[in-house]
């Protein structure tokens, strides 16, 4: 199929084959056959990206939207990576694009890659089997729990996270609310606010509510902030907003609860990887969090934990940072799981077959 190929120019006999899994409650929908390489042309993974938004939007919408899926459905498409040291790369992909770096994919694609045998079989081994997975915010280190043969629990360190913003105050258009917001970069940019601080309850407050709420703190930071990373101008956007019950401090709480509204509205199931990621780069670089403490992270949504711990700072990383007061690599783990496997295919004469999203 060339890339110029509209989706409804397609024959009914295109075939895309997945498997489903889930990490936190949060599905994440593998793509493993039927979906077209990209071009050569595409040489880095950032590249690759790009290309898939412009010349093959049409097949995301196919698997993400409704009826094969729904406005909060996740997936990704394993791809060959251009880093020296990557086993293999991924692009990631919902409701209003791709993203930059998905925690909770990484966690439940690191025993994927190992059950699928993705890394030569010499490689894997007990207790834990290490995989080096390309992400377009750079290189995730991963490590899989393996016993008796089975892969079980994942974790990982990400690129070097840091404090973007500190107690930016904000003005919520419509309410009395003057949030004050962090903003925290763990592969992919978020704004951190306690759910106080907006209005809402996050034991009590409905998920309509947060995403109204978490939606609208987005929409002021993007208008008032303009984000930078010194890697590439792709990485500078601000991904979603996570709302938060204040528990920063690891000496008064060691468990903290939030969640995470992103790309377009979509709802994380999950405690959110990468923004675990944000989080506990904020909290290390507020005095809140010391290194080698673990901080548990649980989702409001379903009660799903990861954990998240600095374990070094980024010393030559943070002198490219100079807007940034800290870099620290910090390393999360949760569990995966898989929930089954789909074939999707496509009829000519079906009207809704480019799919659709519920507003």
């Amino acid at each position: 199929m060339s890339s110029t190929t509209k989706f409804s120019e397609v024959n009914s006999e295109i075939v895309i084959k997945t498997r489903e899994m889930h990490s936190g409650g949060e599905p994440l929908r593998v793509i493993e056959s039927g979906w077209p390489a990209p071009p050569k042309s595409a040489r880095t993974l950032l590249d690759k990206r790009r290309h898939m938004k412009e010349h093959m939007d049409h097949l995301r919408k196919l698997v993400m939207f409704e009826p094969r899926g729904h406005k909060d459905m996740y997936g990704a498409l394993l791809v060959e990576p251009d880093h020296p040291d990557a086993d293999l790369a991924v692009l990631f992909m919902h409701n209003e694009g791709y993203s930059t770096m998905c925690g909770h994919a990484i966690i439940a694609l690191g025993r994927y890659v190992v059950d699928n045998k993705l890394i030569p079989a010499g490689r894997i081994e007990e207790p834990e089997t290490k995989v080096n997975i390309q992400c377009p915010c750079g290189l995730v280190s991963v490590w899989v729990q393996v016993k008796n043969g089975k892969t079980g629990s994942v974790r990982f360190h990400s690129v070097p996270a840091f404090l973007h913003t500190s107690d930016l105050t904000l003005e919520i258009p419509g309410t009395q609310y003057k949030p004050s917001v962090d903003i925290g970069y763990g592969g992919a940019f978020y704004a951190v606010v306690k759910d106080r601080d907006i209005g809402i309850d996050l034991s009590t407050s409905t998920t309509d509510q947060i995403v109204e709420r978490a939606t609208a703190v987005s929409n002021a930071v993007r208008s008032k902030v303009k984000l930078w990373h010194p890697d590439s101008p792709d990485l500078a956007y601000l991904y979603g907003t996570i709302v938060t019950d204040g528990n920063d401090d690891f000496e008064t709480n060691d468990t903290t609860t939030n969640l995470t509204i992103f790309a377009d509205r979509e709802v994380d199931r999950a405690p959110t990887g990468s923004g675990v990621t944000a989080r506990t780069a904020i909290q290390y670089a507020k005095g809140h969090i010391k290194t080698g403490q673990v901080k548990k992270f649980k989702s409001s949504a379903n009660g799903s934990l990861y954990t998240g711990s600095v374990v070094r700072e980024v010393v030559e990383y943070f002198k490219r940072c100079s807007n940034s007061s800290s870099n620290s690599i910090v390393e999360v783990s949760g569990c995966g799981y898989y929930t089954g496997s789909s074939v999707f295919t496509v009829e000519d004469d079906d009207d809704l077959k480019d799919g659709f999203l519920l507003k």
